[in-house]
């Protein structure tokens, strides 16, 4: 097993800057390769003992690549889910490398895993890895960054002072509240302090040739459902023998509604509970000649497809890498750094609020060699799938504002 050309070429590049900076950014767009050029690069830097922070799913995957190219010889590595961090109880690390940084890029606010990393790590070389390293807004810059203490914008000891420079704040009207807006980063200020960190490389430039086909594929679902989507939109309040469904707000309509068009519903007490099994149905009976990944997005409908599926559907990927199986993974978790190109096509059960999620998920099958990637939506008729839909395609997250337009 060799690295590609323009992995060598980049880790070469990689370190040179790690010596230099003590931080590294690899950029590089989803399936070109960004574990194998850390890995690489961490090499060339002569590490002894690096920490990979990643998902839990990635695990087996950064494993089996430190395994199968033979870096064993040349450092140990542990491989960490960011969940698990605090079980840590060594900081002898010469070298981290972040795996989708971009998780802890939340602003204003620093998120607890950022914490997690910077407290205990944040001295030390690092390689920062991300397909999409903003996909919010480029204010997410500051704490990706900050999550080394080599980065360029240390001297701002908080985010606010940072966005004084940095971003063109706004007031905007959320409930009966004003609040900050700092969405709007200045990228024409930011760019020349990040880019000496940066490395990018696209999947065109590494000769990828995949064109991914969408479909939407509509399902009538029970009339159980249609009704309770009217009462609830209508009442805000549905009243069973046993449990209660309560939509007193614009946000709790908005979850509830994508929950029930999609056949499952979470109660007031946490229960969750199947109400129509329809797309599940649908899935199996229209792809039932093909080895297929799902994606769904509550936990719920987890549990419907495993009524329709029974043992034929796993939510291990080395058991689905194995065997026949089917694969189903939630949305979030497994959108990125897995690769799912075992499966003949990508079916979503559901489709996520989040514009990041629509984008990185839906690349799941692509290699080098592949040419066509078959995605496909089922959504409900008459449901709220086709308008969250519309603003993820344009790089838009379903926001709370849109939803109101669509439904009060």
């Amino acid at each position: 097993m060799e690295l590609r050309k323009y992995q060598i070429q980049l880790s070469i590049i990689a370190n040179l800057k790690l010596k230099q900076l003590k931080l590294v950014c690899l950029f590089m767009e989803v399936r070109t390769g960004k574990t194998l050029t850390s890995l690489e690069t961490a090499r060339l830097y002569g590490a002894k003992n690096v920490l990979f922070v990643t998902k839990k799913k990635a695990i087996t995957s950064i494993q089996n690549d430190y395994d199968n190219f033979g870096y064993f010889k040349h450092f140990k590595i542990t491989i960490i889910n960011r969940e698990s961090l605090h079980k840590l109880n060594t900081n002898d690390f010469d070298l981290v490398i972040v795996d989708e940084c971009h998780g802890y890029g939340s602003f204003p606010k620093k998120s607890k895993y950022f914490k997690a990393v910077n407290e205990q790590y944040g001295n030390l070389p690092m390689i920062l890895l991300s397909g999409t390293p903003t996909p919010e807004s480029y204010s997410q810059y500051f704490h990706v960054f900050g999550l080394s203490n080599a980065s360029p914008f240390t001297p701002y000891k908080s985010f606010y002072k940072w966005a004084k420079t940095f971003v063109n704040v706004k007031k905007v009207q959320l409930g009966y509240a004003v609040v900050n807006d700092y969405k709007e980063a200045n990228l024409e200020l930011i760019k020349p302090i990040v880019n000496p960190y940066i490395l990018t490389y696209t999947q065109e430039q590494a000769g990828f040739t995949t064109t991914i086909k969408e479909h939407i594929l509509e399902v009538e679902m029970l009339p159980i459902t249609y009704k309770l989507c009217k009462q609830l939109t209508k009442d805000k309040f549905i009243e069973g023998k046993y449990n209660e469904i309560i939509a007193d707000s614009a946000v709790k309509l908005q979850s509830k509604l994508h929950q029930l068009y999609s056949g499952t519903i979470k109660f007031e007490d946490g229960n969750s509970k199947v109400i129509d099994t329809s797309k599940a149905d649908f899935i199996k009976e229209h792809f039932k000649k093909e080895k297929i990944g799902i994606f769904y997005k509550f936990k719920a409908e987890y549990e419907a497809l495993k009524q329709i599926y029974g043992n034929n559907l796993t939510n291990d990927l080395d058991e689905f890498n194995t065997t026949d199986k089917n694969i189903a993974l939630q949305i979030v978790s497994g959108r990125e750094g897995i690769s799912l190109k075992k499966a003949d096509s990508l079916v979503f059960y559901n489709i996520d609020f989040s514009a990041t999620s629509y984008f990185q998920a839906k690349d799941r099958m692509t290699t080098m060699q592949r040419l066509e990637n078959h995605i496909y939506w089922i959504f409900s008729k008459r449901g709220i799938e086709k308008n969250i839909y519309k603003s993820v395609q344009d790089k838009k997250n379903y926001t709370l504002n849109v939803f109101k337009k669509d439904y009060l």
